[in-house]
């Protein structure tokens, strides 16, 4: 079928095409003109959206806001929140409603969730996609009851969300309070284990009195090696007296054995002068030898006083360096023993703190989360009031008639092919054609030919001349 048959069956059942369209036309209006007037009022809500756990404090990610908006949505479209608006508006104490409930229902379940479920058929809740607004819109057929509804779906569920918030952070403060108790014992206890310690072993400040014996012990060392180096010097001084006592230098300095080393030169020269004049059983020479063996006697008795001397030294020096070593080794010891009391003393103090820090941060978010618990301030603000609207949302006549005049036309256009289906006609070549199934040659007629003959003549003048 081509453009030109589609035409001519659309001219010969124009009848039908227009009658069918003024009929949709004609119904669509009048219903909706028939159809009750609904007027839809908004409310605008801002939610000023912090995510923070109410236990550990943490901030959520900003990629969970959609969720965070979906959810909302879907506290806003719950009965718990249409229950609240029947109880704020008192709708279930009307007579009307308790009417309507015994005829919807012949008085079987409870009339305030029925009229909740009625209230969320009547409700529509859009979040915005680019921002934190959410629109509460509800349609009746009374302006103001729109308005009261929207608004009062808005009132609970600020009331909601608040109460949603305070009771976690309510039950978290609980929970802190008991961690509180538990953490304060531990911190007790471990500051009693320290004190008891502190006690049992007499120590008040361990870092200072670890300084005070290791710079004793320091001493002890300087001392030590002084000691050790003047026992070695005096026992070298010693096996020197000892072993050669006339050319020990310590002895060589004696003012008393110099003065008795002059004195045996002067004996000896005066009895060497003696003997040249006189012989050996001369008185003089007895006299003169006698005097230098007293003299030699005095001498040697001189040098072994100084040995014993000089031995007396060594001996005081190695005695004095065994005091010191062992001094030095029980110093030590008492370094060490305070050092491991230090780091046992540590151990316990590190728990102290410890306990110490665990209590204060549960101190601190029990403070946060009671505060919260008590507070009735909500993150969702009211932006846009709902207003009785001034004009109905529906039926929306411009458009449904825009609407029955497009159905009009297609369904009159449907009713008209199938009128031509149900009576066909022979209404071209084409149809004459395709009913023979041979080709139209020539179309004679002498009369003046009405405008579509003359087309289907031309038409067929094209056919002939192509063929």
């Amino acid at each position: 079928m081509n453009l030109l048959q589609v035409l001519l069956i659309l001219k010969a059942r124009y009848k039908i095409i227009l009658i069918t369209f003024f009929i949709t036309v004609l119904t669509a209006v009048v219903v909706t003109l028939l159809l009750p007037k609904n007027y839809s009022a908004t409310t605008s809500l801002l939610l000023n959206y912090k995510g923070m756990d109410p236990v550990t404090g943490v901030m959520l990610p900003a990629q969970l806001m959609p969720g965070y908006m979906a959810t909302q949505t879907d506290i806003i479209h719950s009965r718990n929140i249409a229950l609240k608006v029947v109880d704020q508006l008192k709708l279930a104490q009307t007579e009307q409603a308790q009417a309507q409930f015994q005829k919807a229902t012949k008085g079987n379940g409870d009339i305030n969730n029925w009229l909740a479920g009625i209230l969320l058929g009547n409700l529509d809740v859009a979040p915005s996609k680019q921002s934190s607004l959410i629109d509460v819109t509800f349609t009746s057929v009374d302006p103001q009851f729109s308005a009261t509804v929207a608004n009062s779906f808005a009132e609970n569920y600020v009331q909601t969300s608040v109460q949603l918030k305070v009771e976690p952070a309510q039950k978290a403060t609980g929970y802190f309070s008991e961690q509180i108790k538990t953490m304060r014992d531990n911190l007790e206890q471990a500051q009693s284990r320290l004190s008891e310690y502190q006690q049992k072993h007499g120590i008040t400040n361990p870092e200072q009195n670890l300084d005070v014996e290791n710079m004793r012990l320091n001493e002890l060392s300087a001392q030590l090696s002084v000691a050790q180096a003047a026992a070695i010097d005096s026992q070298s001084r010693k096996d020197n007296a000892q072993n050669s006592a006339g050319d020990s230098p310590d002895i060589a300095i004696s003012p008393v054995i110099q003065n008795l080393k002059l004195e045996t030169t002067r004996a000896e020269t005066k009895l060497a002068e003696i003997s040249q004049r006189m012989g050996k059983n001369h008185p003089q020479y007895q006299s003169a030898e006698t005097e230098l063996n007293k003299i030699r006697i005095q001498l040697r008795e001189e040098t072994q006083r100084a040995s014993n001397s000089i031995s007396s030294a060594a001996n005081i020096n190695q005695q004095r360096e065994s005091e010191l070593r062992t001094q030095v080794n029980l110093q030590k010891n008492k370094v060490l023993a305070l050092n491991l009391l230090r780091d046992e003393m540590g151990v316990l103090q590190k728990d102290v703190d410890t306990a110490k820090k665990a209590m204060d941060a549960v101190t601190q978010r029990y403070s946060q989360t009671s505060i919260e618990g008590q507070s009735n301030q909500s993150d969702i603000a009211i932006l846009n009031p709902a207003i009785p609207p001034g004009s109905p949302s529906s039926p929306r006549v411009l458009i449904n008639i825009a609407l029955a005049i497009i159905m009009g036309a297609i369904l009159g256009i449907g009713f008209g092919f199938l009128a031509e289906l149900a009576d066909r006609r022979v209404r071209s070549r084409d149809d004459l054609s395709a009913l023979l199934e041979v080709p139209v040659f020539a179309i004679y007629g002498g009369e003046a030919e009405p405008k579509s003959g003359r087309l289907l003549k031309n038409f067929s003048q094209r056919q002939l001349k192509s063929a």
